[in-house]
């Protein structure tokens, strides 16, 4: 009996916190009945407006800009950068001015990291630096390519610390078969050009041993040799 009372006083306890967390509940919900249903209507307006932004508006405007990309994309394909960028000729815009015109759109995203290709071909370094670093990696044009042409522009600038810095991160980052050997060579090559021989065969070896049938592997075995003699 004694159990059964007990047992009794606790679905009593239990009943009486149920309904006092209901009763709480429902006096928040009145307190704040125009502030919450306000909020639930503005998160309706903002799925249906975004609904509308997406269907009416962003997939519109994505398509108007691949359009507009196509000319721009053959004149890069056939190396005439400046064209590319600015005057791809036919009457389409080239990557700046879709940069600039379709912001927001994956176009938009990609002829970044065109302008800056195109900007690292002809020689202009801290231009191509700037369109790279606003580039968001996505698709088929993957991290890895970002921070390897960005370190190729520091490279070139000759700034060797920052242009290091973005080639451990070009082979560190999604690791593939064929960027993450060719950075890793590029590493290696970096650090010879700055005597650092061992630090020069470490990146080597590294491809050697994890990548020997990648084209950067297929014939690693001459820089070792070379950072070897170096060495002794």
């Amino acid at each position: 009996m004694a159990t059964r009372k007990k047992s009794s006083a606790k679905a009593d306890d239990t009943l009486v916190d149920i309904v006092e967390v209901k009763e709480h509940a429902e006096d928040f919900f009145e307190r704040y009945r125009y502030v919450i249903l306000g909020v639930v209507g503005a998160l309706v307006l903002v799925v249906g407006g975004f609904f509308a932004y997406t269907n009416f508006y962003k997939v519109p405007k994505q398509q108007e800009a691949v359009e507009q990309m196509y000319q721009a994309q053959i004149q890069f394909e056939r190396d005439s950068f400046s064209q590319a960028l600015t005057n791809p000729g036919g009457g389409y815009q080239g990557f700046l001015d879709i940069v600039e015109n379709y912001k927001g759109t994956d176009a938009a995203n990609l002829s970044l990291f065109y302008a800056g290709i195109s900007y690292l071909n002809l020689g202009q370094y801290d231009a191509a630096i700037d369109y790279l670093k606003d580039y968001k990696p996505k698709g088929d044009v993957i991290p890895a390519m970002k921070f390897g042409a960005l370190g190729d522009a520091y490279s070139e600038k000759g700034d060797f610390g920052q242009a290091m810095s973005f080639y451990k991160k070009a082979a560190t980052t999604g690791v593939n078969e064929a960027v993450t050997p060719y950075y890793l060579k590029k590493i290696g090559l970096l650090h010879e050009h700055k005597s650092e021989w061992d630090q020069a065969k470490k990146a080597y070896q590294e491809i050697k041993d994890k990548y020997p049938n990648s084209p950067d592997g297929r014939d690693i075995d001459k820089y070792l040799i070379r950072v070897e003699a170096k060495q002794g």
